[in-house]
């Protein structure tokens, strides 16, 4: 056999393996995903409040909070009604709303309006999560779902990065006109579903039967679930990665702002995120599937936590930002589909959505805090003591991964 034939060969094995087994309807969810994402309008809203609008980093920052009080109630709402009302229902309605609402947010005016307008598209652009990751756990079997995640994540990164090119573009002749593309890819994603994705909500639960390992039974409610310790001190974990992650889609931009950086340098760094995530989620899903998966959660924070952390050397260099953002962008590759395998793992079957919900919860949460904490720490202690506390909580999460890992080696205690 010639060395090209050979490489055809092992070039299909590896998409086979990577891509092949999955349900059609994954892939129709999937396609759903990717759609949605090329509306970019969110990570450029810091941006347009503080150049466009003239308003302060403090003010972005709690727009941006706004959002992510918004989303923390959604996700917890969304999960709920993702089990009771089933998953496509759920993620019809909420993804119409969130066409209304960001074109509202547009055309917002004054502080007031703009702050309203914000929490109530992350209270209905983020109802979505919850339904969309059970239906994965739903329609994927356990050993194929951190392959599936992780290629739900790639058309997350897909979408953002071809978005924040095009954005930074657009945005280079006015804002509104993002507003406006973003509400109609999220009403194109809600025909895909409408027409291709079928509803997978298990038909109906079993009674709750106690399980030796402490955790609850199937179909919990949610005060069962915050009482799942495990799962808790996972939700924990994410909602510390997700502060670090929350920098990159708001404080950073300010940050390059201030530091002389425009739009479309900001559209062109902040777009290595999804580049990489698109060349590279697949082939870093390969190799870490198979490994220990504390030591993976581990590696992933350290990595995110020092590349923030360089980010305070980056000066006025947009190639020194985009090389920070490489190297944590690496630690969010690698994070996100063992973490959400994981969740999956730890529910209980009819009750997918509520868990989905939490976990959905503590990256809201984060994104409520992040924003704000973030343009805080900006305007009042530099930009140095802001990545600076990123690489500290990188290494606090690194520390806790490496605890819970143990805690999930343990045996289980006996009833």
């Amino acid at each position: 056999m010639s060395a090209q034939a050979s490489l055809l060969v092992r070039l299909h094995r590896s998409t086979a393996d990577s891509l092949g087994g999955l349900p059609e309807a994954f892939w129709w969810l999937w396609v759903s995903t990717l759609v949605n994402r090329l509306g970019g309008v969110v990570s450029f809203l810091a941006l347009y409040l503080t150049a466009e609008r003239g308003f302060s980093a403090s003010y972005a920052g709690l727009v941006a909070s706004l959002i992510g009080l918004g989303s923390t109630i959604a996700a917890l709402v969304g999960g709920v009604l993702a089990d009771r009302v089933g998953r496509r229902p759920t993620l019809l309605t909420v993804q119409v709303l969130t066409a209304l609402t960001t074109v509202a947010l547009g055309f917002a005016e004054g502080r007031a309006a703009i702050a309203a307008t914000a929490f109530l598209v992350g209270l209905t652009g983020y109802a979505s999560r919850p339904a969309i990751s059970a239906m994965i756990a739903d329609l994927v079997p356990g050993p194929d779902r951190a392959r599936a995640f992780a290629l739900n994540y790639w058309a997350i990164n897909i979408g953002f990065g071809v978005s924040a090119g095009l954005a930074g573009l657009i945005a280079a002749h006015g804002y509104r006109p993002l507003f406006l593309v973003d509400a109609a890819t999220t009403l194109l994603c809600a025909t895909v579903v409408f027409v291709k994705v079928p509803e997978t909500r298990p038909a109906a639960p079993p009674p709750p039967v106690p399980v030796p390992t402490g955790r609850p039974g199937a179909g919990p409610g949610l005060a069962a679930v915050f009482r799942d310790r495990r799962f808790m001190a996972l939700t924990a974990l994410t909602f510390a990665f997700g502060l670090m992650l929350q920098q990159g889609n708001t404080t950073l931009a300010v940050d390059m702002g201030r530091a002389g950086l425009t739009s479309v340098e900001y559209g062109a760094v902040i777009g290595i995120n999804g580049l990489l995530v698109v060349l590279l989620q697949i082939p870093v899903t390969r190799l870490t599937r198979d490994q220990d998966r504390s030591a993976v959660l581990l590696i992933s924070a350290l990595l995110t936590g020092a590349g923030f952390g360089l980010t305070a050397f980056a000066g006025s260099s947009a190639p020194r930002y985009a090389l920070t953002v490489g190297v944590w962008t690496l630690g969010e590759m690698i994070q996100a589909p063992a973490s959400m395998s994981l969740v999956s793992e730890l529910s209980a079957t009819h009750a997918r959505g509520r868990y989905q919900g939490v976990n959905s919860f503590a990256w809201s949460a984060a994104s409520f805090l992040g924003p704000a904490a973030g343009g805080l720490l900006l305007d009042h202690t530099g930009r140095e003591a802001l990545w600076g506390c990123c690489a500290l909580v990188g290494l606090l999460a690194a520390a806790g991964y490496l605890a819970l890992g143990r805690r999930m080696d343990a045996p289980p205690r006996q009833a």
